[in-house]
């Protein structure tokens, strides 16, 4: 899909807030920026939220990847990327501060800044929000994103919001490439799958060898396309019913005796709390 023209007038601001950019929560928020508004450094993501139940609008990998460790934290409650900064009082902090406020190239329309996530979550009995702003570690050291990164700071200070940047340092890539595997099989399509997967779950805790060969197996026994037993393995992880170390690339090469099932009683009582 083509682009969006991305140059800033004040008429596509007043247009954009009409449409409702920056707006909602969960399933009805909308970023102020799609991966079709921008060109985005490295590859844009779109994908949709474990939470939230919407498409999510990741424009960068390391987006992505932060978006993966929120999407999974039990703590997590909303997600909200792309969000928008109120430009006027960003503007009178820039004065303030004798810092230019950053301007569209084509237009010289001052352009309404964006946090690159804003997150709800609980934290014991309290339910409380941050924003996160991620950047490559090499980026700090440039002068102009230091001043950009000013205004931001003392934006969500006076809002009594918790800020911070995310680099490169901060993201687990074990953790981070074994959620992506597993993203895609988060949810099930029908009651026929449903079915299958209580079954294997019930076969894995009496089963050894390795595990896709037991996968495989489990296809074959069942007269299942090749694959679905994979899918289910990845499901079953996605929505906590096993249990597996993050931190360490998995391998399906591994034992099967060594997955830990989370029994449904287990389950429920976490979810509930």
């Amino acid at each position: 899909m083509a682009k969006r023209q991305t140059g800033w007038t004040e008429d596509k601001i007043v247009r954009y807030y009409k449409e409702g950019r920056g707006s909602g929560e969960l399933g009805n928020y909308k970023p102020w920026l799609t991966i079709q508004d921008v060109p985005s450094e490295g590859r844009a993501h779109r994908d949709k939220g474990w939470k939230t139940k919407r498409d999510h609008h990741l424009l960068s990998d390391k987006e992505y990847a932060y978006f993966c460790l929120l999407d999974w934290s039990e703590d997590v409650i909303d997600i909200r990327e792309q969000y928008p900064l109120n430009r006027e009082v960003t503007t009178k902090i820039a004065d303030r501060l004798h810092i230019k406020h950053p301007l569209c190239n084509t237009t010289q329309t001052p352009i309404v800044m964006t946090t690159d996530f804003l997150i709800t979550c609980r934290r014991e009995l309290e339910v409380v929000t941050f924003a996160r702003t991620i950047k490559m570690e090499n980026e700090l050291n440039k002068s102009r994103v230091i001043e950009k990164f000013e205004i931001e700071r003392v934006y969500w200070e006076e809002q009594n919001v918790d800020w911070g940047i995310v680099t490169e340092k901060e993201l687990p890539k074990d953790v981070i490439n074994n959620l992506k595997w597993i993203r895609s099989s988060f949810e099930l399509l029908d009651f026929e799958e449903k079915s299958f997967l209580n079954l294997l779950l019930e076969e894995i805790k009496m089963k050894n060898g390795p595990i896709l060969q037991n996968l495989n197996r489990f296809d074959e026994q069942y007269s299942l396309e090749g694959g679905t037993a994979l899918m289910l393995f990845r499901h079953a992880i996605a929505n906590k019913l096993i249990k597996i170390n993050l931190y360490n690339k998995f391998r399906l090469t591994d034992d099967i005796s060594t997955i830990e099932i989370i029994d449904k009683e287990q389950n429920e009582k976490r979810w509930a709390t």
